[in-house]
């Protein structure tokens, strides 16, 4: 008995060594060069029983194990602990497109301050894993559709990435299989100024619609379609009522288009410190329609990779898990009602991602309308045709477009309190700042006439004041 024992484990040590052996001198070299990332250098943070447990050939259900702990997590919030996890996950099994996707998600929009702003400085970092997600997995759409989707939903410029990352995934087959993530192509070339391109995408997707239908009259083929040819209808009216059709022809000058004249949108703004990190943000936007967001930024002067309005936002190939610890981005939609806006920021309780260690900082206003919708765009038109600014009306910043574009400055000591601005309170503002007639927080209601309706008092005249409520 003893003896069959011994031979047991004699047979059991060879098999187990023979496999180690096989594994260093074949699996796992196919497996580096055929699907292992190509941006790690992960292996040198593992312990060795976890690159132990990699390198036996476990690597799929160690990630799929992992994966469900991550569940637990989201479920408590507590999104620092999944961040390891996710690249843990990609490291060991990179054909994981869903804990790329999800990944993507998490870091750009899930690490918020106390206002639920996002941290910006971790966009780069989704970015980034997006695109390592899309090399490793190149036969499927879905990376190369849900980079897209965060150039074109959450960073919102530079739409030609959207528009790259979009006709990468139509050049996937299984696309075919959710019809409707297509259209979305169109509109972030219509974002990107390229409106013919955008119509001639869409009557592509209705010619192939209807081939479909012709062989497969089902509810949902037939859905599809109507809904292009919807598409296509609008955009041709407002191609034409915004007077895109007569530019191209020629004759631009023998009429008046909904876009004429253009509007004087009248910005001014003024930035209050209130408290140390806390600013009070006012200022004027003559559009009446609900609708408009202004986009603030505070920044460092020196913010790496900064652009009028923005950043560059691909400008790293890393995955990190933790952005600078010393800079300062924050980011904010300032919305409009009743011609002005009134928004207090607080990053006092979010030091941690608002450090603010640098001399001097940067304060940006912008507005792309580009980016508006389409009731507002009636009016400005796709480039801002529409609108104007007798003070802030920039053409050079975003090529192509007419934006808005103002931006002030506050030091350190100003943002903080402190030194000689312990007892006096920091206030900057565009030298056209007048403050409001009435300084109330909050409008009881909110008017919402057409951009061109003129007021008794005039097209620039403050709308009139409700009577309170009883």
């Amino acid at each position: 008995m003893k003896g069959n024992k011994a031979k047991l484990f004699g047979v059991m040590a060879v098999l187990l060594v023979g496999a180690g052996l096989l594994q260093r001198t074949a699996i796992y070299p196919s497996w580096k060069k055929n699907f292992a990332p190509r941006q790690q250098g992960l292996s040198s943070d593992l312990s060795p029983d976890q690159l132990l447990v990699a390198m036996a050939g476990f690597r799929e259900l160690i990630a799929g194990i992992l994966w469900v702990r991550a569940d637990s997590f989201f479920d408590t919030g507590n999104y620092d602990a999944i961040l390891p996890i996710i690249r843990l996950v990609t490291w060991l099994d990179p054909k994981q497109i869903d804990v790329y996707s999800t990944g993507m998600w998490h870091i750009a929009y899930n690490f918020t301050d106390e206002e639920q702003r996002s941290d910006r400085r971790y966009v780069p970092p989704a970015l980034a894993l997006g695109k390592e997600g899309a090399e490793n997995n190149p036969h499927t759409y879905e990376m190369f559709f849900e980079t897209g989707w965060l150039w074109y939903h959450k960073i919102d410029d530079d739409h030609q990435k959207a528009v790259n990352w979009f006709q990468q995934a139509l050049e996937r087959k299984d696309i075919d299989f959710i019809a409707a993530r297509k259209n979305l192509l169109s509109n972030a070339l219509q974002r990107n100024g390229q409106v013919r391109e955008a119509l001639d995408f869409y009557l592509k997707l209705l010619a192939d619609a209807e081939k479909v239908y012709e062989k497969d009259p089902s509810f949902g083929n037939q859905q599809n379609r109507d809904t292009i040819e919807n598409n296509i209808d609008t955009m041709l009216v407002r191609m034409s009522q915004r007077g895109w059709f007569a530019t191209q022809l020629g004759y631009r000058d023998q009429g008046e288009y909904d876009i004429d004249p253009p509007f004087d949108v009248g910005f001014s703004a003024q930035v209050t410190v209130e408290d140390p990190m806390v600013l009070r943000i006012r200022g004027s936007w003559n559009v009446q329609p609900v609708g408009s967001r202004i986009r603030f930024i505070l920044r460092d002067s020196d913010f790496p990779n900064a652009v009028p309005g923005g950043m560059e936002w691909d400008k790293t190939d890393s995955v990190s898990l933790d952005p600078p610890k010393n800079i300062t981005y924050v980011q904010d939609g300032l919305f409009v009602r009743n011609r002005r806006f009134d928004r207090k920021i607080d990053m006092s309780r979010d030091k941690t991602m608002y450090p603010c260690t640098k001399p001097d900082y940067v304060i940006e206003f912008f507005y792309n309308p580009r980016s508006a919708p389409p009731h507002i765009q009636d009016k400005f038109g796709w480039n801002g045709e529409g609108m104007t600014d007798k003070n802030f009306l920039n053409t050079e910043i975003r090529p192509g477009s007419r934006v808005i574009f103002a931006t002030l400055k506050l030091t350190r000591d100003q943002l903080l309190r402190r030194g000689e601005w312990i007892d006096r309170v920091p206030v900057v503002q565009t030298p056209n700042y007048v403050p409001p007639k009435r300084l109330k927080d909050e409008p009881r209601m909110i008017a919402v006439p057409s951009t061109r309706a003129e007021t008794a008092g005039g097209p620039n005249e403050p709308a009139p004041e409700l009577a309170p409520s009883k």
